[in-house]
């Protein structure tokens, strides 16, 4: 607004109408105010895999009235941008570096539970003294600390469980007594209601060999130790998909099954701008991957990347060269900075034509381009979910925790793709990437499975469409926020 002159015949009258609008923003920030449907703290484990969705449901309810805020950690904090979304950074005790700063898991964890407790009990606490006080943590299952901080704060705690509901059975069982570690192949098939028979290679790697990772698995089963006290537990999964199988753990895991948390450019478009998640712990190089791809015929390319976390042997980067150069099909191949020095020497120079190797791209983009025909994943859940959603056939080259459940899953039950086989030493040959690459884009059954994948594509934009199986769990959640909200404020 342009400052008053003094000397100008109209001051007065630009003064009153000044007043005017002031009083009119006034009222209309107070109607905004008695019209919000509450505050919710939504917190992420830092890592990618877990920021993605969870900032995808901040969006959701964002979209639906709620104010929806995102709490992450200092060193994740400038790597969040989503319209309509607030951020606010709580402490790990290593704002500088995060997890890698801290070099070890048993002392990250310690320290985010002692740091992030006091930092987001002082979060609350600023939010209750502003117009918009918070009423809801949805926390990620991997924080049930955060739990204990709503609780001691009388506000609402949900957990969000970011893997399968099949997996997070599994766990549940484990965590209950009801299933004795570790699994040996003389003990499958494992038999849980719900769930389809999973043999000894089905199974999540924690529970085949407990003493592997010891503090990850402990991560696993602690997401249930106050899971008793969650008002609310949240899944990304949903009805079609896994119904059955989340039905099957209700009594002791009573999940509200609300995704898959895609963007909704790629689903429903409800959410104007969604385009992808509003995160990125790493530089992109889109643009110059959908030039190229646009070069290409379409379902002629392969995709391949193996996630955020997964480090593969060299022994097995070199597998998957020689098996992507001896296939003669087009491919786009995500292989991280940290990974790069594991390509053979020969391999960039000898597939120029055929091939092009990034670092890091937007995966939703490239999934969703026309000229993608199949999706060589290591079986994330955010990642199979992607696909699923998206309508891609995958090939699955799972490699440690719940991915090999996953594949399981992508092969026999929704038959969405193939699962490749491991060797003796836990190596996929490139024979063996070969076999997968033709019968998932030139074999009879590759009919079949781009069939298969566009039917689960129909029944992920349906279950979050209006109406929805998933849409009607969130406004659930919405309406009951809504409700305690305005009991709050007086309203």
């Amino acid at each position: 607004m342009k400052p008053l002159q003094p000397s100008s015949p109209h001051s007065v009258y630009d003064r009153d109408r000044d007043r005017d609008r002031e009083r009119e923003g006034a009222l209309s920030k107070e109607m905004e105010d008695k019209q919000m449907k509450g505050h919710v703290l939504v917190l992420p484990y830092p890592s990618q895999g877990h920021i993605n969705p969870l900032l995808q449901f901040a969006k959701r309810l964002a979209s639906k009235g709620v104010k929806a805020t995102l709490t992450t950690t200092h060193y994740t904090l400038n790597s969040i941008s989503a319209a309509h979304i607030g951020v606010e950074p709580i402490s790990d005790g290593f704002d500088e570096g995060g997890f890698s700063q801290a070099g070890n898991v048993d002392f990250y964890l310690k320290s985010f539970r002692d740091h992030g407790s006091r930092t987001l009990a002082e979060l609350i606490q600023k939010f209750s003294n502003s117009a918009t006080p918070v009423n809801c943590v949805v926390y990620d299952s991997f924080l049930p600390w955060a739990l204990d901080v709503a609780k001691q704060h009388g506000i609402y705690g949900a957990a969000f469980f970011t893997n399968s509901a099949t997996v997070c059975s599994i766990f549940a069982h484990i965590h209950h007594g009801l299933l004795t570690l570790p699994l040996t192949p003389e003990t499958t098939p494992l038999l849980l209601p719900g769930l389809p028979p999973l043999y000894f290679p089905d199974l999540p790697s924690f529970l085949r060999f407990p003493d592997s990772y010891p503090a990850y698995l402990a991560m696993k089963l602690s997401q249930y130790s106050n899971l008793n006290q969650a008002d609310w537990v949240f899944s990304n999964t949903f009805e079609e998909l896994e119904g059955k199988e989340a039905r099957g753990v209700s009594e002791i895991w009573p999940a509200k099954l609300i995704g898959p948390m895609v963007p909704s450019a790629y689903l429903d478009e409800r959410i104007k701008g969604d385009r992808g998640y509003g995160s990125s712990l790493w530089k992109p190089l889109s643009e110059e991957c959908i030039e190229w791809l646009e070069t290409k015929p379409s379902n002629s390319v392969v995709y391949v990347s193996f996630g955020s976390m997964v480090s593969l042997s060299e022994e097995q980067i070199a597998e998957l060269a020689w098996g992507l150069k001896e296939s003669n099909m087009y491919f786009l191949w995500v292989v991280r900075d940290s990974e790069q020095q594991k390509l053979p020497k020969w391999f960039l120079d000898s597939v120029q034509e055929k091939g092009k190797v990034v670092t890091w791209c937007n995966q939703l983009e490239m999934l969703a381009h026309r000229t993608v025909g199949c999706f060589v994943t290591h079986c994330g859940w955010n990642s199979t979910l992607e696909g699923l959603s998206l309508g891609v056939p995958m090939i699955g080259v799972p490699k440690w925790t719940d991915q090999l459940t996953d594949a399981k899953f992508v092969e026999e039950i929704w038959e969405i793709g193939v699962r490749a086989k491991e060797d003796e030493v836990g190596v996929v040959r490139k024979d063996e990437l070969l076999r997968c690459l033709k019968e998932v884009m030139e074999g009879d059954k590759s009919k079949e499975i781009k069939r298969n994948a566009n039917k689960w594509r129909d029944s992920a934009m349906k279950t979050i469409t209006e109406g929805g199986s998933s849409d009607k769990c969130i406004d659930e959640f919405v309406q009951h926020l809504m409700a305690s909200y305005q009991n709050l404020n007086g309203l």
